[in-house]
C-alpha cells in the first residue's frame, strides 16, 4: 500500500501525507477542543515536532496516512484519513480527522470516506474494512452508517469523555455482503 495513488473524488482529493501538509494550522487542529473532542488525540499535545515523529512514524510503516484536500483552493487540505492494516485478514481500519472549520458541514469528509472505503475494498484488495467511535460522535456513526457500514457491536464505557462514560460503537462493511460465512 505504500505507493498509494492520488485519488480524485471530484470535489476533494486523497493524497499521502507529507512533511508539506505539516503546519501551524494542521496543528492547531490536533490541538483545539471542539475538534478531538471525540478522539483519543485529546489527551496530548501537538507540536510540529510530534507531528514529524508521528509522520516519520507513518511511513515507515506499512500503513497509510493520507491528507484530505479540497480542491477549492481556499480550503486547501481540510483534514487526513489513517488507514491501520491487518494484512494477513485481509481488513483495515480507518479513521478520520476534519480539521478544517470552513469544511465541515460540507460533504467532503463523507465524500472523503466513501472514496477512501471504496478504494480499499476494491483496488486495495481488502475484503473488510472497520471503524470506531464514540457512542456520543452521532455525525461519525452518521458517516458510517452513510457509506455503507453495518454498526457490529457496542463495547460499553469504553471512553471516559467529558466526564461521562461512553460506549465504543464498532462499524464495518465488507467487499462482499455475503453473511454465509458467519
Amino acid at each position: 500500500m505504500r505507493d498509494f495513488p492520488a485519488l480524485d473524488l471530484g470535489r476533494c482529493r486523497l493524497v499521502p501525507f507529507t512533511e508539506g501538509h505539516l503546519s501551524d494550522r494542521y496543528v492547531g487542529w490536533l490541538n483545539d477542543p471542539a475538534v478531538v473532542r471525540y478522539s483519543e488525540q485529546r489527551h496530548r499535545h501537538h507540536d510540529l515536532a510530534s507531528c514529524t515523529v508521528y509522520l516519520q512514524a507513518m511511513l515507515a510503516s506499512h500503513d497509510l496516512f493520507l491528507a484530505i484536500e479540497a480542491v477549492d483552493p481556499a480550503l486547501g487540505h481540510i483534514g487526513n484519513i489513517s488507514v491501520s492494516f491487518d494484512y494477513p485478514n485481509r481488513s483495515a481500519d480507518v479513521s478520520i480527522m476534519v480539521g478544517e472549520t470552513a469544511a465541515r458541514g460540507t460533504g467532503l469528509g463523507g465524500v472523503a470516506w466513501k472514496g477512501i472505503l471504496d478504494w480499499l475494498l476494491t483496488d486495495g484488495g481488502l475484503r473488510r474494512v472497520t471503524a470506531g467511535t464514540m457512542a456520543k460522535n452521532s455525525a461519525m456513526i452518521a458517516l458510517m452508517e452513510n457509506s455503507g457500514m453495518t454498526i457490529e457491536c457496542m463495547r460499553p464505557r469504553a471512553f471516559i469523555c467529558e466526564g461521562e462514560e461512553v460506549a465504543m460503537v464498532l462499524a464495518a462493511r465488507f467487499a462482499v455482503d455475503d453473511r454465509s460465512h458467519d
